[in-house]
């Protein structure tokens, strides 16, 4: 027992001595308190490391605000996109052993990924994937709002991913380019994305608290959780979002005190105690730049910023005449900066439980000021003055902000008319169903509500406890339904990929259950201006009709006496039930018009 008090002790006294304040932080943490109150942050932590050394890590606010447990340099966090530079590393461990170029296809290691046309099929190498430079936006909404826990089915979805330039005419972030050089390191491997990420870089820089996946963060002590700020500005908690597959892209959860190492390495061109963990010449290559991200001009705010490129998982920027080199990661409650001064062997790692949040630059900013001995910038007192300013003309421009829908118009059709599934190949697949009068999308047991906006315009409203989030009407994602000659609803378009026209999904009606004895009131022969068309049932209770000269065609039943044919699109059938509820009649609809047939008298 005294044992076990005596490492308990040492542990403690090495977490405490990390956050003894170096001379030159001195008053830093009053700064820190600042963003902290001005942001409304659950929490963060920080750690700075300058060589082969940590020179400060510390905790501040709450890893779980409701309970105010406070967060320390120990706490885990979700890290983010900054798990990109992880990914990138070990295609760089591959290029040492020889095991591919940069300048390879992904396809020489993926043998059935397709790009959406020959030209990306021929152009794009690893090298695009590693510096955004493949042409395509970010097509996020393709991993967020349809995860899956399969690589490979994610893989499969790029074919369909339009892009909006030519290779390597343009830098745009996409995260598909980090799943690609995952899946690449797991042919190459044989292992796991995750079990690499674990062998390579975890185990020999001693990251023993940082792990993978959202399971894992979940059986984790002191992990912190996620928040918020709600339209009030108040914090509320977040569930974790599990990024699944996308994981060579942003799966990462650490401590500031295990991305110290990480640091560490890299500020050492690529050496942690004495073991060469990332290739020197990759890690120079990383953080040089492979791709212009914008033009980078100063601004007044920061004068000697001069250019914004890309490496290989890594933002390069000037911070004040220093050589700056970082990457932010967000996702779900959590946000993150990391960033290295090679020149100054200076390293900054901020993580905050707070989404979309701005407290990891600003903390990084502030702590780059005291280490870099620049003029200081008061980050927090401008923060607090910039926040101050937007929410007041926010409620300006509330009083002003009207719903820019088409007043008085309605849709045009009645409301079953748009229940079915809408399907997209590059995306995903979900259900619009009809409740109550109401009409409702439902996608991985997630329901959300059809507000009518205008004409044949829906949006999105999140269903909160069983109730509408009306404050969201006028403000949230829509789809617009197109209709086909037949009359149908044929796509749902979601505007969810700004660089591109509205991403469509292709409708398929629902279809119902009809049994052997209902489906015989349709059998007989019909007489279409004189010519004889069958109706018949065969293959287990499916309903057919034959046209002379065509050949057979299966019905998929969608209403009570309503057939789609199952291969023809904007082809229906419907039987006309007489007074006497016999079927005498049936109506073709199709794109050249509505043809009606009537049952023939058997002799």
């Amino acid at each position: 027992m005294k044992h076990i008090k005596f490492i308990i002790a040492l542990t403690l006294l090495s977490t405490l001595a990390f956050s003894q304040t170096d001379k030159r932080l001195k008053g830093i943490e009053k700064q820190f308190n600042s963003v902290l109150e001005s942001t409304k942050a659950p929490g963060f932590a920080v750690a700075i490391v300058e060589g082969d050394k940590i020179i400060y890590a510390k905790g501040f606010g709450y890893a779980d605000y409701e309970n105010k447990v406070p967060a320390d340099a120990n706490t885990l966090f979700a890290i983010g996109s900054t798990t990109k530079a992880f990914t990138s590393a070990l295609l760089g461990l591959h290029r040492e052993n020889d095991e591919l170029s940069f300048d390879d296809s992904p396809r020489k290691h993926i043998k059935e990924l397709e790009f959406f046309n020959n030209d990306m099929n021929n152009q794009i190498t690893i090298k695009d994937l590693m510096r955004h430079s493949t042409g395509l936006p970010r097509h996020d909404g393709s991993w967020y709002f349809f995860p899956s826990h399969d690589k490979d089915s994610l893989v499969a979805k790029i074919k369909y991913h339009e892009p909006f330039t030519g290779v390597r005419q343009q830098w745009y972030y996409n995260n598909f380019g980090f799943l690609l050089q995952g899946v690449i390191t797991e042919r190459i491997t044989g292992k796991t994305w995750e079990d690499n990420i674990e062998n390579e870089f975890f185990e020999p820089l001693g990251m023993n608290r940082s792990n993978t996946t959202i399971e894992a963060m979940k059986s984790s002590s002191n992990a912190a959780l996620g928040y918020k700020l709600d339209a009030e500005r108040n914090i509320e908690k977040t569930d974790y979002y599990d990024i699944a597959a996308m994981s060579p892209a942003g799966s990462i959860n650490s401590s500031v005190n295990d991305m110290s190492q990480w640091l560490i390495t890299w500020i050492n061109n690529g050496k942690y105690k004495d073991e060469q963990i990332i290739p020197e010449n990759y890690v120079k290559e990383a953080m040089s730049s492979q791709m212009v991200v914008a033009a980078g001009l100063p601004s007044e705010e920061l004068p000697e910023a001069q250019f914004a490129n890309y490496g290989y998982g890594w933002f390069l920027h000037s911070y004040k005449g220093h050589y700056m080199v970082e990457h932010g990661g967000n996702i779900d409650g959590f946000s993150a900066s990391v960033a290295l001064y090679p020149s100054d062997s200076l390293g900054i790692v901020v993580l905050a439980n707070q989404n979309g949040s701005q407290v990891p630059k600003l903390i990084r900013n502030i702590a780059a000021d005291y280490m870099l001995k620049v003029n200081k910038t008061e980050w927090a007192k401008k923060h607090k003055e910039d926040t101050e300013k937007a929410l007041e003309a926010l409620e300006e421009a509330k009083e002003d902000m009207g719903i820019s829908n088409v007043k008085n118009t309605k849709p045009s059709h009645t409301k079953i008319d748009y229940t079915g599934a809408y399907e997209n190949k590059g995306y995903g697949k979900f259900d619009i169903v009809m409740e109550n009068d109401s009409l409702f999308s439902e996608l991985n047991e997630d329901r959300q509500y059809l507000n009518h906006f205008h004409y044949d315009t829906f949006e999105f409203i999140d269903v909160k406890n069983g109730k509408v989030d009306t404050t969201a009407i006028g403000s949230s994602i829509k789809i617009n339904f197109s209709t086909n000659t037949a009359g149908d609803i044929d796509y749902g378009h979601i505007d969810i990929e700004g660089l591109l026209d509205p991403i469509a999904f292709k409708r398929t009606p629902n279809t119902i259950d009809v049994d052997a004895k209902t489906l015989e009131q349709y059998v007989g022969k019909f007489d279409l201006m004189g010519q004889e068309i069958k109706a018949y049932i065969k293959d287990e209770n499916v309903l057919y009709v034959f046209v002379p000269g065509q050949p057979e065609y299966a019905l998929v039943p969608t209403a009570t006496h309503k057939f789609n044919f199952k291969t023809l699109e904007g082809f229906k059938v419907e039987f006309i039930e007489s007074d006497d509820k016999s079927i005498n009649e049936v109506k073709f609809i199709q794109p050249n018009g509505t043809f009606v047939a009537k049952r023939k008298v058997e002799d």
